[in-house]
């Protein structure tokens, strides 16, 4: 076993999920559902134990579970998500952790940090600069984890630093050198290319949206799993958004 990845399904309401960097378009809430489901029959295939968070069923964000909680070895750092109407999400979460034994801290007033901005690269916490991330966030961060290295990163036109960059198994960063401030990005032929979830060994998680990078990806020695998720890329989710993994 790998580890627990969590997850949480998509409610009825998702199709009035936030959209800040995308032109709205319907939603189809039966294919997100089954969608959802492949996704974490994805991740029970490569030796996770998928823990589901209860149902959020009046918070349409909520099935990106990811923006809740950042887990740093048994540290489970609850967050104070930048868009107001996403707080509620967090308590759930915050109860499921501590089922799971992890010892909680949270993000406190005036901090934002939406789990989507932090992107963890062996002893290096990489922390993108947001709309909904603010700096204060990132100092309480940066306070809660003094055995890691964290590095605040700006980015433009994307909502969180997951949706500009991620890490392979290996540690090579992948991502949009036009979006965010990083330098030797690996770039993907495709936007969502970008978004990878390495699930052990040489397996890595990616959009059915991103077959080039697939190819490239497996060309590298990776073993690419592509899962179709695109009711959740309308709302601009990726393969990231939807799980947390704790390893």
């Amino acid at each position: 076993m790998s580890g627990i990845a969590l997850v949480r399904k998509p409610g009825p309401r998702i199709a009035e999920g936030i959209v800040t960097h995308l032109e709205r378009v319907p939603v189809d809430h039966d294919l997100a559902l089954d969608q959802h489901e492949r996704y974490a029959a994805a991740l029970s295939a490569a030796g996770w134990d998928v823990r589901h968070v209860p149902a959020a069923d009046d918070l349409p964000d909520a099935t990106f579970v990811e923006d809740a909680v950042v887990v740093c070895d048994r540290l489970a750092v609850l967050t104070r998500p930048g868009a107001d109407e996403r707080r509620a999400e967090v308590d759930s979460v915050a109860a499921l952790v501590q089922e799971l034994g992890l010892k909680s801290v949270r993000i406190a007033r005036p901090g934002t940090l939406d789990g989507g901005d932090v992107l963890q690269v062996g002893r290096t916490v990489y922390v993108g600069r947001s709309a909904r991330t603010n700096d204060e966030g990132i100092t309480q961060l940066t306070a809660l984890l003094p055995e890691r290295q964290v590095v605040p990163v700006g980015l433009r036109g994307v909502l969180h630093l997951k949706s500009a960059v991620t890490a392979l198994p290996d540690g090579t960063l992948i991502g949009d050198p036009s979006r965010v401030d990083l330098p030797g990005l690996l770039e993907p032929p495709e936007e969502s290319g970008a978004h990878v979830v390495p699930l052990g060994g040489s397996r890595v998680l990616i959009a059915a949206s991103a077959p080039r990078t697939a190819a490239m990806l497996h060309d590298r020695g990776l073993s690419p799993v592509p899962v179709d998720i695109s009711e959740f890329e309308k709302l601009e989710g990726c393969v990231t958004c939807l799980s947390v993994l704790i390893a």
